[in-house]
């Protein structure tokens, strides 16, 4: 982690200013020093987070009452609502300032200004109280990355609901399965959405969901669905209703994220109003060093927990840009060609998209004008280290940075802040307030070794709970089950002696041959370095004799076969560039790798698969982006059983 001063200017050195005033004895004149703090110090670090950047209705009480794991109640007796901050940031300077740049693929861009956003989100929660709906109600909505989503769920936060959506790449059957669970009042919903230069007709699947929601009251359409009988969306936000907020306490639930479903029913994961809040302006202001002048835009769906994160650049002031469609239509470099037209200053992609770019022959930098673009983020899984090194020269002189965190805390863990250096290949650092570590099987902590990534403090966006889990039962098993009073969080880390991360890999996906554990992201980065390869898929699959089989699924580049030379020249780029223990017992040619709807590979279920259990209990079918590539894998991987 740098030791290097905190910039001049930017909102980190100002708050590590303020807040060293409040401590004289302590030195926060760099990152280290500052996030040594945060983590010591929890109390006072969130206390500092709320007074700074909230500016509100503390009372001055510790943040929570110990250090304990899991976290007792933060800020009992305390009022924090994520929707009075919100409106609070948005009345903050001129009224015409653009809030949202919506972007439907294949039509121009839509400006919405701020007081149009508060007159609209100040209408449709009066017409939610008009319908009785306010605390321990739930409003859901199926929709995709637009405007009516960012008003519906401000509205919703406003009157005390609980908010929760599916995009609608899910089929209706998978958004079943996640809002059902919750039994709503209300649903949000409309026709359909463009996606790849086609209208993507979701009506039946609205159907289904309307049929299937137990104690649905009202349905508020956003465009005609046949068959559906609901309330028109232009009814709901129209008229002069001022944004009124009801008061919630810090622990209010805000909303319900869902797992990516890889396995059984997705699990409901509920956040607080306050601990959303705060971790969010946290990540906003200090990490990104967003503000008022800024165009923030990550490439996302409303399905995954970086839709949240996205709708976060309001709460500083920011323009955000809601976009609906394809990134790579019409062509491969279709979000480096918005970002120029947009002006954005903040963009966060996927190593997919990266690696498409990259393969494609574009060149950002050169190609459009990205002047604007100060910081590139990357998520959803490990950023290779080629990958850095092409964006450097192709896209810019401007940071690249890589996180990792989850849907379990709608965070990142580990990221990037101002003034830190970035390695490709490496997170920078933890974030502020993350107590994170590396730890061997023993429970020590470790360095410069691979390890389990924990959490040995807490965190406010560390769930309030499950949502069906009444007595915390499934809470506790799922993230203190391995090390009682310790968050475990599922990845494979390696904590460099300077502070930075390495990501190896989810730690139940690791591929042990032989004893000798390597994470599959190390794989995947010694394979795809290779022109050849366009995708890649590692199975470790141990069976009850005790062998072990660990297959390597390969999608190779148009126009080239998968050939003895091929073969070897993977083998040589897996023994050179990660492992000559884990070279693979086969490789084989793959159409496609199938993955979860927020881009994770299916590697666990696909082993569950190969070990003899049934693909419907080893995974979600609905929450697989590519059903074609996954029954390939299903058919090949229930034949070698036999």
């Amino acid at each position: 982690m740098s030791t290097a001063g905190l910039p001049e200017g930017s909102r980190i050195a100002e708050f590590a200013e303020r807040v060293g005033m409040r401590h004289p004895d302590r030195d926060l004149s760099d990152y280290r020093s500052l996030w040594e703090w945060s983590v010591a110090e929890t109390s006072s670090f969130w206390n500092a987070v709320w007074d700074f950047l909230a500016g509100e209705g503390r009372h001055g009480e510790p943040a929570l009452s110990g250090s304990d794991l899991p976290p007792g109640p933060w800020y009992p007796g305390e009022s924090l609502s994520y929707a009075q901050i919100m409106r609070n940031a948005l009345l903050e300077g001129p009224p015409d300032r653009t809030a949202i740049i919506v972007v439907a693929e294949g039509s121009e861009p839509v400006r919405l200004g701020r007081s149009e956003l508060v007159r609209a989100v100040g209408s449709f929660a009066a017409t939610l109280r008009r319908l009785g709906i306010g605390s321990g109600d739930r409003v859901v909505a199926y929709l995709p990355n637009a405007a009516e989503a960012v008003i519906a769920f401000l509205g919703a936060a406003s009157v005390g609901a609980t908010w929760s959506i599916a995009g609608q790449d899910y089929p209706g059957p998978a958004a079943v399965d996640r809002l059902a669970q919750l039994k709503p009042s209300v649903l949000v919903t409309g026709p359909g959405y463009s996606f790849g230069g086609t209208f993507r007709d979701r009506c039946e699947d609205v159907r289904v969901l309307v049929d299937t929601l137990p104690g649905l009251r009202t349905v508020v359409l956003t465009g005609p669905v046949d068959g559906v009988d609901g309330v028109p969306w232009e009814s709901c936000i129209t008229g002069d209703s001022p944004w009124v907020v009801d008061p919630v306490d810090f622990s209010h639930p805000l909303w319900v994220l869902f797992s990516s479903g890889t396995t059984g029913l997705p699990k409901g994961i509920v956040h607080s109003h306050g601990g959303a809040t705060l971790e969010h302006l946290k990540t906003m202001a200090l990490h990104y060093d967003l503000g008022p002048h800024d165009v923030f835009w990550w490439y996302t769906s409303p399905s995954w927990m970086v839709w949240n994160i996205q709708l976060a650049g309001l709460l500083v002031g920011s323009t955000i840009v809601c976009y609906s469609g394809s990134p790579t239509w019409p062509a491969t470099d279709a979000v480096w060609a918005l970002a120029a037209g947009l002006d954005v200053t903040v963009l966060g992609t996927s190593p997919g998209y990266l690696a498409a770019t990259e393969e494609a022959g574009h060149r950002p930098g050169d190609d459009h004008d990205l002047r604007s673009l100060r910081i590139i983020g990357s998520t959803g899984s490990t950023l290779p280290a080629a990958t850095s090194r092409w964006a450097a020269t192709a896209v810019g002189d401007m940071p690249l940075v890589s996180s990792t965190g989850g849907t379990d805390v709608v965070t990142a863990l580990a990221g990037w802040a101002p003034g830190l250096p970035v390695t490709p290949g490496e997170i920078p650092a933890a974030a502020l307030g993350v107590a994170l570590e590396a730890w061997d099987d023993s429970g020590q902590p470790v360095i410069d070794q691979v390890g389990d990534l924990v959490i040995t403090r807490p965190m406010p966006t560390m769930p309030l709970g499950l949502w069906n889990d009444p007595d915390g039962e499934r809470c506790r098993a799922a993230y203190y089950g391995r090390r009682s009073g310790v968050w475990t969080h599922g990845d494979w880390v390696t904590i460099t002696p300077h502070g930075s991360l390495v990501v190896h890999g989810r730690s139940d996906s690791t591929l042990n041959r032989n004893g000798v554990r390597m994470g599959s992201a190390d794989l995947y980065h010694a394979v795809e370095r290779l022109p050849e390869v366009l995708d890649s898929l590692v199975l470790g699959v141990e069976y009850p004799d005790g062998t072990y089989w660990m297959p390597l699924y390969v999608v190779t580049a148009q126009g080239i076969n998968l050939d003895d030379a091929l073969r070897e020249r993977i083998r040589e780029a897996i023994r050179n560039y990660a492992s000559p223990r884990h070279v693979p017992d086969e490789i084989l040619l793959a159409p496609a790798v199938p993955r979860t709807r927020t881009g994770k590979k299916l590697e666990v279920p696909l082993k569950r698969i190969a070990q003899g259990h049934a693909a419907t209990t080893s995974l979600e079918l609905t929450a697989v982006d590519d059903h074609e590539a996954l029954e390939w894998f299903i058919d090949r991987l229930t034949l070698r059983r036999r």
